[in-house]
């Protein structure tokens, strides 16, 4: 028997045959490849979008967290300063009264509060401010304060700590 030619034609047709089949098995597995393709980058994008959402949230977690460890650093140290206004009254008065010796202490003392954050207010002669101060004495106004009511001495210091006040200070006031 011969074997066939390239111009038999049950060759010609078997080869197409096996071309065409293995062109359309090809292209059936490229439109799956596609769509693993497809799926697998939507997939990643879903999973970028919750790293990236994750990584928000622990940042914002940290900020919350830091923000909120200061707030109590300061809360407590404002507890020891409160602690401690005792003993700077009892300064201010010993130098008041001319004790001899008090001042470098009470200089010392107060030098080293205010370097952490602590502010005396100073608010003779100024408008009275009920959240500064508290009126305990009351002088009738005698036409000088234009209607305001002025803090016309200061009978206990108030005292400021890192912008909030810590104690109120006792005034009299005028007007």
């Amino acid at each position: 028997m011969s074997e066939p030619t390239n111009n038999d034609p049950a060759s010609v047709t078997e080869s197409t045959e096996g071309v065409g089949t293995d062109d359309a098995v090809l292209e059936s597995m490229l439109d799956d490849v596609e769509v693993d393709v497809a799926a697998l980058l939507a997939e990643r994008n879903e999973f970028k979008d919750i790293a990236l959402r994750l990584q928000a949230d622990f940042e914002n977690y940290r900020k919350r967290a830091s923000a909120q460890l200061a707030d109590d650093v300061d809360r407590a140290t404002g507890k020891l300063v409160d602690a401690l206004l005792p003993v700077l009254d009892a300064c201010e008065a010993a130098f008041t009264h001319g004790v001899e010796g008090v001042e470098p202490v009470w200089s010392a003392l107060i030098g080293a509060l205010q370097k952490q954050g602590l502010e005396a207010l100073d608010l003779q002669g100024k408008t009275f401010d009920p959240e500064l101060a508290e009126a305990v004495l009351h002088e009738p106004d005698d036409g000088t304060s234009n209607g305001e009511t002025v803090v016309v001495e200061v009978l206990r210091t108030g005292y400021r700590w890192k912008g909030r006040v810590l104690r109120a200070a006792m005034v009299k006031v005028k007007g």
